[in-house]
């Protein structure tokens, strides 16, 4: 029904239009109705949300601590930087090789040390460019901490400037930036030196890949751990 002149409308939901709403205000608000309809149609940009960093364990976070009692002070190391399969932890681990043999595993990048009841105590290593070029059994004749690095000949015949670091000159002395680290493990077999060395590196990021010339590389945290549990002797498979 028109309410102006109380004759029944047949369209009951369409407005009409009064004296009062002017053709002007009719069509004002049919703008700000269709400006409403495009605002709603448009795209809204998604936030970028960063992921939560994983929460960590007191006992990692102890693992990778800064360990300013070194003789050269090593810095703490973001766990969280480092693939969590290749943090330090004891793994079930059967094998027929006694306990205290170390083995590494050149295609999954774990070094295994030999535990009592079928466990191992897991790092991550890195190794040479081409895999670990030498394999078999062999013994850790002898170890050091902070030890003076000498190139072999072969490498100073590719970089020649590093003759000055050479077993002639007195090889570089322990610190921060030699290659070995803060600690050597010396690779010997039948009783020869291999000249390959498990050692410390400050380069965490290249745990888990092939990048170095030839030596299986720890974490500096994992290395002073493995140290204080290996006696010389020891056996060393690399597989």
């Amino acid at each position: 029904m028109s309410f102006e002149t109380g004759v029944p409308s047949d369209r009951p939901c369409e407005p009409v239009e009064t004296p009062s709403m002017s053709r002007r205000a009719f069509l004002a608000g049919a703008a700000g109705v269709t400006g409403l309809a495009l605002a709603g149609c448009q795209t809204v940009e998604p936030r970028a949300v960063t992921p939560p960093k994983p929460a960590l364990s007191p006992s990692v976070l102890n693992a990778y601590r800064a360990m300013p009692e070194e003789r050269f002070p090593i810095p703490a190391v973001d766990p969280r930087k480092i693939p969590p399969q290749f943090w330090r932890q004891q793994v079930d681990y059967p094998t027929s090789e006694r306990v205290g043999t170390i083995i590494v595993d050149t295609n999954k990048f774990f070094l295994h040390l030999v535990q009592e009841n079928g466990k191992a105590m897991r790092y991550g290593v890195g190794l040479g460019r081409a895999g670990f070029s030498w394999k078999g059994r062999a013994k850790i004749a002898y170890k050091r901490a902070w030890p003076k690095w000498t190139p072999p000949d072969e490498m100073i015949a590719r970089q020649p400037e590093l003759e000055k670091w050479s077993v002639r000159n007195g090889g570089m002395p322990p610190g921060p930036l030699n290659p070995l680290g803060a600690r050597a493990l010396y690779i010997f077999q039948n009783g020869r030196d291999t000249l390959y060395r498990v050692h410390g590196s400050p380069e965490y990021w290249s745990i888990g890949k092939a990048v170095s010339s030839g030596c299986v590389r720890l974490i500096q945290q994992d290395v002073i751990d493995l140290y204080s549990r290996v006696t010389p002797g020891s056996d060393i498979v690399v597989v």
